[in-house]
């Protein structure tokens, strides 16, 4: 592989030369080879090479106002979803709805990663938007909990590709120096979507209703797209145009095609790793509502069979997969492994309280759906704050590792708080402390733990690392849905049922899957003190699920090398072309 340039109206741009195998070879790459780029990533190397400064500044600003649309419609569908799931009476499978999801949505990442390094960023982009949408229009039309969680798999994929998307395109516009800066404005979304989304919830409850929420969204993000979508398209003819990049040059037939990509996406592995972890974690969640609990016969298929499944999974990449799903390699390097391990153990430390949150702030300390939301949000408000701050940190002392420990004491204090402050006499101004050292922890360690696995990789291995490190997370997430749903629904209804006056025990299955009912009790009746105590217990062992995470976050985090990232950009030249 050699470079060349062109010129473009006396500005000379680097040309992206391609050497090209044969059709047999190029089926079958070798991902290993130093060499080997593929196409998507030759495409955003050729864009990032014709566009002028202004446009790269411009496509930073069309991407942080997609950030803010996006941020603002996770916190609205966040603070709506305890109502969608009691209309249909069905507010206990509150975490169930996402444990799907943040599996389906995690393991996509990697089939996400191939094919915006196969065909291309803007490619990719336009999928992901398409799914998100076509979520939306469901959960606006969805008449069961069922469709309404098929909706939401549909929408949290499309959700984490956009997510995705957008950070690998700024992982390309930037160098590894600067690119903790760009992540870190990339986050500060969330400080205003904290406040704006569970206002914006509140008055489609009162106004209108949910539906309505979720189609108008799906209009604004689609408006907001186009642009980007639009730059990114123009950019790569005009890199043709200019002969920076070349079309394919294999040509295949439809067979072909279907063939090659079904080997190149890995589809049998991404569905055994997908099947697997869905049918391991859901039991956990759906156990309590089974007619014979744990002892039912198809909550025991289901752990076996998930089990078997992975195992199956591992055989299948190791003995027959052509292109990996899971790139194994990455495994020998334990910055790598570490990182996504961190990740992982990040959100589920979270998620493990959080699913019941704003249900938990509204039931016992009579908080609205907007102060709930408020609240809750306070960990990301702050986790997005500090995110500009480490990066500029990281641009000057050129570390990430001791970076990283500035984290350590809001990560003790906010963990030791969380657990002795999950009590209904607590002042609502020490669970926003807790929120914000929490935050403030997870703010840096995101971060950091995303630029350690950067720097470990190659650039044509960036999309895969980062879906590597979704991958983690989301698995996180599912495990942190899955003890939170096992705890709730193992533990409210029997407290609910003991704590509740004998005229009143008959209610115990209304109460417990309907979060208007069990507000409709005011403060001080019996009724509302048993809903309280049940709640407050599952939310007390929730948190100390939580904290005892922590310990392993920090071992983490002490296992990365330390890179000089200055060096690393000079050996790798990690991005190309016009670039901040």
């Amino acid at each position: 592989m050699g470079a060349t340039s062109i010129s473009d109206g006396g500005h000379r741009v680097p040309m992206v030369s391609i050497e090209r195998n044969s059709e047999k070879n190029h089926d079958r790459p070798d991902v290993n080879d130093h060499a080997f780029v593929q196409a998507g990533v030759r495409q955003v190397e050729a864009i990032t090479a014709v566009w002028s400064t202004r446009m790269l500044w411009t496509v930073f600003v069309l991407l942080y106002f997609i950030n803010n649309i996006v941020a603002v419609l996770q916190h609205v569908q966040s603070s709506l979803t305890p109502y969608v799931t009691s209309t249909f009476a069905q507010h206990g499978l509150l975490a169930t709805t996402g444990v799907v999801s943040s599996i389906v949505g995690g393991v996509c990442q990697l089939t996400i990663a191939n094919v915006i390094d196969i065909w291309g960023r803007g490619q990719g982009y336009a999928v992901m938007l398409v799914l998100c949408v076509v979520g939306l229009i469901m959960k606006a039309t969805c008449d069961s909990v069922e469709m309404y969680a098929a909706a939401h798999t549909l929408y949290w994929v499309g959700h984490i590709g956009i997510g995705y998307i957008i950070t690998v395109v700024l992982a390309d516009m930037t160098t590894l120096q600067n690119r903790t800066i760009m992540f870190g404005i990339n986050t500060t979304p969330s400080i205003v979507s904290t406040f704006a989304g569970p206002k914006i919830a509140e008055l489609f409850l009162q106004k209108v209703n949910f539906r309505w929420a979720f189609g108008g969204f799906s209009i604004i993000l689609t408006a907001f797209s186009l642009p980007i979508l639009a730059v990114f398209f123009l950019h790569q003819r005009k890199a043709i145009s200019l002969g920076v990049i070349e079309k394919e040059a294999v040509k295949r037939s439809a067979w072909g095609s279907t063939v090659y990509y079904f080997w190149q996406f890995d589809t049998v592995g991404l569905f055994l790793v997908t099947a697997g972890w869905s049918l391991l974690l859901l039991p956990f969640s759906i156990a309590r509502s089974a007619p014979q609990g744990w002892t039912a016969g198809y909550i025991i298929a289901m752990i076996v069979l998930g089990v078997l499944i992975l195992i199956a999974s591992i055989y299948w990449e190791r003995s027959f997969a052509r292109i990996p799903f899971f790139p194994w390699r990455f495994l020998k390097e334990r910055t790598v492994w570490a990182s996504c391990l961190l990740n992982g153990l990040m959100f589920m430390s979270v998620f493990v309280w959080e699913a019941y949150y704003t249900s938990y702030l509204q039931v016992v300390h009579s908080q609205s759906v907007r102060d709930a939301g408020y609240i809750s949000g306070t960990f990301n408000v702050f986790s997005s704050f500090v995110g500009p701050f480490v990066g500029l940190m990281i641009r000057y002392t050129n570390d990430y590792k001791w970076t990283s420990m500035a984290g350590v004491p809001f990560a003790a204090l906010g963990s030791a708080l969380l657990v002795h402050f999950r009590r209904p006499d607590t002042n609502i101004g020490f669970l926003v402390m807790c929120q914000v050292f929490t935050g403030v922890a997870i703010g840096i360690w995101g971060l950091t733990a995303q630029l350690a696995l950067m720097a470990s990789v190659r650039h044509q291995e960036v999309a895969i690392a980062l879906a590597m490190s979704g991958l983690f997370g989301s698995i996180g997430v599912s495990l942190g849905f899955t003890v939170a749903g096992a705890l709730w629904t193992n533990i409210v209804p029997a407290n609910l049922y003991e704590a509740l006056p004998e005229d009143s025990k008959n209610l115990t299955s209304i109460l417990f899957g309907d979060i208007r009912e069990q507000l409709s009790y005011p403060i001080g009746s019996p009724v509302r003190d048993a809903v309280i105590m049940a709640f407050q217990d599952a939310q007390h062992k929730m948190v100390i699920v939580g904290a005892c995470l922590v310990p392993f976050m920090l071992a983490c985090i002490f296992v990365w090398k330390k890179i000089d990232l200055r060096k690393r950009q000079q050996e790798e030249g990690q991005s190309k072309g016009n670039v901040f």
